[in-house]
């Protein structure tokens, strides 16, 4: 290379505009001022605008926001119960919304519908315990390890009274050893002998290459999750299960579109909390009214108001006769679509009615 090609190859840097400078030293002490007040609160996330909202993770966007919850009554699609959460997924919210909806009810026994955010060990334990049987999906985070070729825990067959697993060649796994840690349940260890791994034909399909041996843990509900797992893959819970998308979605389609709400218009939890209620309320108002009709809520509205207690229980008597005939006409339509059934083959309908009735 020549001299005079060794200077065209020179890369001439152009000073550094002063005012750009210190914007980028600006902008560099306000970073380490953040993450020194993070530091500080032991927080992983701050919002200067609304302290109290944090980031939902979704599926199709991210943005900061407040987890709203609601529990529908499947009779007449009514919020029995509802809150608000800054909490970024549902993981802790079945429990708390089943017994509110379970009080306000005054049901000794009640059944809860979720989708598979909400299942943790821990709430449906606590469900269980208390009176509660939930219908929560199991979410399938070993498909793609299924898919690949590689044995699950689904694969290995726990038998209870012997209480050991047995594993796709036969081997047996026995508990080992159980774990407890502060504030979290008993975990137990079933292990196979090491010589036993070390031969097997299927061992690339069980355990990495450096473990020595196969090992399951699990909690001390394991038992209750099998009978949940039971429970929500019958054919009565996979109707249950798809029951919950028309029953929780319902209030939120009609908010969004009929009411045309779409986001809060307050800050902090408080106030959105205050404002959600209001909303709900709205919508219950709207829905009692389309269930009941506008005559007999104003009949109503009228006997509560002049104290009259025949009348009330009058009017009381007639709404109840309103509501069924309403739910004898639902269950004729549902009789007639269940005709209808055998001629339209594989065509499956779902109606949706005031005894929960789904062909």
């Amino acid at each position: 290379m020549t001299e005079e090609d060794s200077k065209n190859n020179e890369i001439t840097l152009n000073p550094i505009n002063d005012e750009k400078l210190k914007k980028l030293n600006d902008r560099k002490e306000q970073l380490e001022k953040d993450i020194a007040f993070l530091e500080e609160k032991k927080l992983t996330q701050y919002n200067r605008t609304d302290p109290d909202a944090k980031v939902m993770r979704k599926p199709a966007h991210n943005f900061v926001a407040y987890n709203t919850q609601i529990a529908v009554d499947a009779s007449y699609k009514l919020i029995i119960a509802t809150g608000v959460s800054s909490d970024g997924n549902d993981l802790h919210q079945l429990h708390l919304m089943a017994t509110a909806a379970k009080k306000i009810t005054g049901q000794a026994t009640l059944t809860a519908l979720a989708d598979s955010g909400y299942y943790t060990v821990n709430e449906i334990a606590k469900c269980v315990e208390d009176g509660i049987t939930p219908y929560v999906p199991i979410p399938r985070k070993q498909n793609k390890a299924k898919k690949a070729g590689y044995f699950i825990q689904d694969d290995f067959h726990y038998d209870k009274e012997s209480d050991c697993f047995t594993c796709p060649e036969g081997q047996l796994l026995t508990r080992r050893s159980s774990n407890t840690k502060p504030n979290e349940n008993k975990r137990f260890s079933y292990r196979t002998k090491s010589k036993l791994c070390r031969t097997c034909s299927q061992r690339k399909q069980c355990i990495p290459d450096k473990t020595v041996q196969k090992t399951i843990v699990i909690s001390e509900h394991f038992n209750l999750l099998q009978e949940h797992k039971t429970r929500v893959q019958s054919e009565q819970g996979k109707e249950k299960v798809k029951q919950r998308s028309a029953l929780a979605e319902h209030p939120f389609g009609t908010i969004k579109q009929t009411l045309g709400w779409s986001h809060y218009l307050v800050r902090g939890l408080e106030k959105v909390s205050g404002e959600h209620a209001l909303i709900m309320l709205t919508y219950n108002f709207r829905r009692i009214l389309n269930i009941i009709g506008v005559h007999h809520f104003k009949q109503f509205i009228f006997a509560l108001k002049t104290g009259d207690t025949v009348l009330i229980n009058k009017i009381k008597a007639a709404i109840a006769t309103k509501l069924a005939d309403f739910d004898a006409f639902l269950a004729y339509i549902w009789l007639y679509l269940c005709k209808m059934k055998h001629f339209l083959g594989d065509l499956r309908i779902y109606i949706f009615c005031g005894r929960n009735q789904a062909i």
